[in-house]
């Protein structure tokens, strides 16, 4: 998937998803799913940032009332630490499905139209606020999603005082359609964009149709139990502990994705050896606490070591359903949180592998977090901690064998 964060740079004519994305939960998809040009290839669920640096600044949503010139569901997002959080970067990001070419033109010769997701960098609400937001998929998960459904261009657009100053129409005239070509649009019926929030979805249908576009206006969409399908509801079933709210509204199991570093090693000296998750600094954290989860190493097992059936060569169950994946799986345990009875003072993120032991420093790997056990909570002596922990794998082993 090619990524920029230049519209000069942008693969044209587009056809093209506009909105921040965060998650890219149910209701995401379905505003994406208009612009896709074919299902996605086999091999375009696994992407890798060749070289790149994937730091995102699209993220939570909440309501808010500031100028920015587009958004989908008000969601907002940005990560702590802005010194490097304006992309200027172009690239093609992981392995191309088979068939997957990013010709110009269709097999009949015809110029074909890039299947285009376009979001802001950073979020407007971060730029009108200078407040920071946590993300439920910083950019480089985003983009391996994406890639998942056979998105082919991910534009990032840097948003400035110019960007913020543009009308509804202006953005439209300059940034859809001088610059991206674009020939096809969807957005989500809440969509507003603008000088001011002025434009609505209505609006946007209104003045693209004077050039000519296709506007597809996605209505709001609802789970099985009548919650509707946003990022804010995802964040407050993670901060609570309600995961099977949180993972039915993203469509798949919430993932923490970070690269494993060096820790304490207090877990070997009790007989539960962790690998410490090291994530993006603009990743949102679930609740503090334990959790069942199934994780997979983001580049292949090539040097793992087999232990028992809880290591799984093949996964059936893609990161976007539907997709074909050649992901493997190890169940595990995870704590998420300050690690109170060794006063620990900052978050960290541990997972102990069941029944598999190997070297994994250096690698990033991703944790789905699949049932939350229990809060977090300070122990007595170390002894009963590492109860505990026992207590926690044989449940999670029984919960986690149960839903293979």
């Amino acid at each position: 998937m090619w990524v920029t964060s230049s519209c000069t740079a942008a693969l044209t004519p587009t056809s093209v998803a506009l909105g921040n994305f965060d998650g890219l939960h149910l209701g995401h998809r379905q505003v994406v799913q208009p612009i896709l040009n074919r299902s996605p290839g086999p091999n375009s669920a696994t992407v890798f940032a060749s070289g790149q640096n994937l730091r995102s600044n699209v993220g939570t949503d909440q309501n808010w009332e500031s100028e920015h010139p587009a958004t989908c569901e008000n969601d907002s997002a940005a990560p702590p630490d802005r010194a490097d959080s304006h992309h200027n970067f172009e690239g093609l990001i992981g392995p191309r499905a088979e068939g997957n070419s990013l010709s110009s033109r269709d097999s009949d010769g015809v110029d074909r139209l890039y299947s285009t997701v376009v979001t802001f960098d950073p979020h407007p609400q971060e730029f009108f606020t200078g407040q920071p937001k946590k993300l439920l998929t910083p950019l480089a998960e985003k983009v391996e999603l994406l890639a998942a459904m056979g998105v082919e261009q991910l534009v990032l657009l840097p948003f400035d005082r110019e960007l913020a100053a543009l009308t509804a129409c202006e953005f439209v005239e300059e940034i859809l359609v001088r610059q991206l070509k674009a020939s096809r649009i969807s957005v989500g019926v809440d969509f507003r964009f603008g000088r001011g929030r002025a434009g609505t979805a209505v609006d946007l249908q209104s003045i693209a149709s004077g050039y000519g576009i296709d506007v597809a206006l996605v209505p709001l969409h609802n789970c099985g139990e009548g919650d509707r399908i946003s990022s804010s509801a995802i964040r407050e079933g993670l901060a609570s502990g309600d995961l099977r709210r949180a993972n039915q509204l993203l469509g798949r199991p919430y993932s923490l994705v970070g690269t494993v570093v060096g820790g304490q090693r207090l877990g070997r000296t009790i007989g539960f050896p962790t690998a410490n998750i090291e994530l993006p600094p603009e990743k949102f954290l679930p609740r503090f606490g334990v959790y069942a989860v199934r994780v997979s190493l983001k580049h292949g097992w090539e040097n793992m070591k087999e232990e028992s059936s809880s290591y799984q060569r093949e996964n059936p169950k893609s990161v976007i359903p539907g997709t074909a994946s050649n992901l493997s799986f190890v169940n595990g345990v995870m704590n998420v949180g300050c690690r109170p009875t060794v006063d620990g003072l900052q978050p960290t993120v541990e997972v102990h592998l069941l029944d598999w032991s190997g070297d994994l420093y250096g690698q990033t790997l991703s944790a789905s977090l699949v049932e939350f056990l229990r809060p977090e909570q300070k122990f007595a002596s170390l002894d009963a901690l590492k109860t505990q922990i026992q207590a926690d794998c044989d449940i999670a082993r029984s919960l986690l064998t149960a839903k293979v």
